[in-house]
């Protein structure tokens, strides 16, 4: 079994929820342009001033998604 890498972008502020929400939009465009299909993308709000957007990738891949989409951070899935 492949372990998968979930890519990290954090958010912080008043308008983190909104901006993480927006971030995954962005996130999907560019899959559904690129005709990739991943396990699973999201955001998350963690509390009132830090939230967060996500994609979940193959080990195997995670060097070219973190070089094309630029995480802040990534961690085991």
């Amino acid at each position: 079994m492949m372990r998968k890498i979930k890519l990290i972008w954090d958010f912080r502020g008043e308008a983190a929820a909104k901006t993480a929400e927006h971030h995954d939009v962005h996130l999907n465009e560019y899959l559904e342009e690129e005709k990739i299909t991943l396990e699973k993308t999201g955001f998350e709000i963690i509390n009132d001033m830090h939230a967060i957007a996500f994609i979940v990738v193959e080990e195997k891949d995670m060097i070219k998604y973190r070089d094309i989409l630029k995480p802040h951070r990534g961690e085991v899935f």
